[in-house]
């Protein structure tokens, strides 16, 4: 894209408004976190929103001056109201790009997109994840080391039921044994749509270097290109000439 990706940074903002952990780690919440980090990059306009501003903060303007979506949810999936559920559907479908975080996975937003249930095994006791990169021709690779570890982080582990990726560019393995699919990418109408998984609220993953980096890289990934636009329904007219019975 010639001119700058507009990303809206989106969360539920509710765990780091009550005392406790996650208000001493994202003060100022973890979609701040993020998009300030963002706000640095070239390239970038960077906005936020979060669940309890007016629509959700997406609104039909808001969605259509969006390139990007980062999506944030966890213990309020089911206030997201299913209209603006819809809004930001139809809003992929035609282009937009939605990268899901964490425990986004359980959004109705990206159970709408994936079409399972999407659902895991997990753990917290904030052991390693130990990320490798099994892409690295990917663009959502672009800069990162063969690995890189967080120190600490909850566990999510395989089954994932999600669709089969298009593409797969990170796996993750923890110190407890599981496995996991943490960077997978799907084509969805003329949108893309890819999930990472680290970002559990108590600790400080959006502080961390090389997770940044991967959700810049797919921001750039996700962003709308200058393809052509479907044209659907009754045609009555030919492109061809063609005479009647032909």
């Amino acid at each position: 894209m010639s001119r700058e990706i507009r990303v809206k940074v989106w969360s539920e903002y509710r765990h780091e408004r009550q005392p406790g952990k996650p208000q001493e780690v994202y003060p100022n919440g973890m979609h701040n976190a993020i998009a300030d980090y963002l706000k640095k990059q070239p390239g970038m306009q960077v906005t936020t929103a979060c669940l309890d501003d007016p629509e959700h903060g997406l609104t039909e303007d808001a969605l259509k001056n969006t390139d990007v979506l980062i999506w944030w949810g966890h213990i309020a999936h089911a206030e997201v109201k299913d209209e603006i559920v819809d809004r930001v559907k139809w809003a992929v479908l035609g282009g937009m790009g939605l990268i899901v975080l964490h425990s986004g996975h359980f959004s109705k937003i990206f159970k709408a997109l994936m079409g399972t249930g999407c659902d895991l095994k997990w753990r917290e006791i904030g052991e390693k994840e130990r990320i490798w990169v099994i892409d690295p021709a990917h663009p959502i690779a672009d800069g990162l080391p063969e690995s890189f570890e967080i120190p600490h982080e909850e566990m999510y582990g395989e089954h994932f039921d999600i669709p089969a990726p298009d593409e797969l560019v990170l796996v993750s393995w923890f110190a407890g044994g599981e496995i996991f699919r943490s960077g997978c990418c799907w084509h969805r109408g003329r949108g893309k749509v890819f999930y990472f998984r680290p970002g559990h609220e108590t600790f400080p993953v959006y502080y961390q270097a090389e997770v940044l980096k991967v959700i810049e890289n797919a921001a750039r990934w996700a962003a709308p290109m200058n393809t052509p636009v479907p044209v659907r329904g009754h045609r009555p007219e030919p492109i061809e000439d063609i005479k009647p019975g032909e």
